[in-house]
């Protein structure tokens, strides 16, 4: 196959190069912003805890959320330290919760 050639798939639709090239880099975006609002959300959470037990619940769900996007770059020990931080953060809630 030379470059350029691209096969046809089914349904008589074009597969090749530059739709999958478009696409990863879509997705490859898509993935970094879920990221950027992962981290940023856990920041402005753990900033906030001291007003509202609610606020420790959203920082243990938003260090879920980063340890998703760690498994999902396949970054082990970020996703492995984030998903601890969730867990901590969730005891941590529940500890709160009852309280208040």
């Amino acid at each position: 196959m030379r470059r350029g050639d691209f096969s046809t798939g089914g349904f008589g639709q074009r597969t090749g190069a530059p739709l999958y090239g478009a696409l990863a880099i879509l997705g490859s975006m898509v993935l970094l912003l879920f990221g950027i609002v992962a981290v940023s959300a856990m920041l402005v959470m753990y900033a906030l805890e001291d007003r509202s037990h609610w606020f420790v619940l959203g920082f243990a769900v938003a260090s879920a959320a980063a340890a998703a996007y760690g498994f999902l770059i396949e970054a082990w020990p970020f996703a492995a330290i984030e998903a601890i931080w969730s867990v901590v953060a969730l005891r941590r809630w529940w500890g709160r919760r009852q309280v208040a």
